[in-house]
């Protein structure tokens, strides 16, 4: 039977929360042990679990707008800082560099293969995860992590699909702002620089939400904004689309609060984000959960629209 009540979804109060960081995990090979935040209600058992992925040069730090939101609202969410943080400073002649993309993959499955240890290092959590239901969101670079580990591969410069990285514990995704298609609609710089930067969204089937922004015009690409919704257009998947109006690529500051890296801020885009995504994941994760029909509902109805949401199977 489904457990609806992790954190009282009905009445969507927030609950306090606990936030316990570093906690080290092993990484042999890696380079550097992994780094990862832990944020929790106080309260509540069966809690879904969210791993999220930051953006290019972020860390277990960033991202509070969201986590914070998730976490008051039921979910425990996990934060690692990958190695192409600022806070590690790598050079771009490290060895490890060119494999960054891969190492953030496999750096979300050395969290899924420890929940039980990270489980035990946040006081007042053991015993209430429930970890049959995991959810991965991802921002920017981190939404190609989250693709991947939904299925999505990358394309190699001879067109053959690239290894198979998914993770059947992953049960569900949010992707904001992804990469889009590479070869031809790349830059020249982006060709040059992430050959990785190739995404294919045919294999990527787990139920999924992608957002984007209509201003975010970004020098990876030679076409517009709409190249941000390909995981959406591509992928088998990605049952929804959220497309916010005059939104660029942090979508109103979900990268932190007061962050100077923020050109289009914007309160009422972040509290959408935070709704529209917390909703769709626990309808996704509890099947009876109606969160996401009443967030789309509450959205739409706006008296000044924020955006439009296109669903496949509506």
């Amino acid at each position: 039977m489904e457990n609806q009540n992790s954190n009282n979804p009905d009445s969507n109060a927030p609950a306090a929360v606990i936030s316990v960081s570093p906690i080290v995990l092993s990484a042999p090979g890696r380079g550097e042990d992994l780094q990862i935040r832990v944020s929790a209600p106080i309260t509540g058992q069966q809690l879904p679990v969210i791993v999220f992925a930051h953006g290019y040069g972020s860390s277990l730090d960033g991202y509070a707008p969201l986590v914070n939101f998730w976490a008051a609202r039921g979910f425990v969410v996990i934060q690692p800082t990958f190695l192409d943080s600022r806070t590690l400073a790598l050079s771009a002649d490290d060895p490890r560099t060119a494999s960054i993309w891969r190492f953030r993959v496999e750096d979300v499955k050395r969290i899924l293969d420890n929940l039980t240890s990270i489980e035990a290092s946040v006081p007042g959590l053991i015993g209430r995860l429930d970890t049959s239901r995991i959810a991965a969101v991802g921002h920017s670079f981190g939404a190609q992590t989250t693709g991947m580990l939904l299925g999505a591969r990358i394309i190699g410069s001879d067109g053959a699909l690239g290894e198979d990285l998914s993770d059947s514990r992953i049960k569900v995704g949010v992707l904001l702002t992804p990469a889009g298609k590479g070869g031809a609609d790349l830059s020249h710089f982006a060709a040059e620089h992430y050959p990785f930067m190739n995404p294919g969204y045919a294999e990527m089937t787990k139920p999924t939400l992608v957002v984007a922004g209509d201003n975010d015009i970004s020098p990876l690409t030679v076409r517009g904004w709409d190249w941000f919704t390909d995981a959406y257009t591509l992928s088998p998947g990605a049952n929804w689309l959220v497309t916010l109006f005059g939104g660029e690529h942090l979508l109103g500051g979900i990268s932190g609060y007061l962050v100077t890296e923020t050109s289009d801020e914007n309160p009422e885009r972040v509290a959408a984000v935070q709704e529209l995504t917390w909703a769709y994941l626990r309808s996704a994760l509890y099947t009876k959960d109606d969160a996401w029909i009443n967030a789309r509902t509450e959205f739409l109805e706006n008296a000044k629209p924020l955006g439009k949401i296109q669903g496949k199977f509506i």
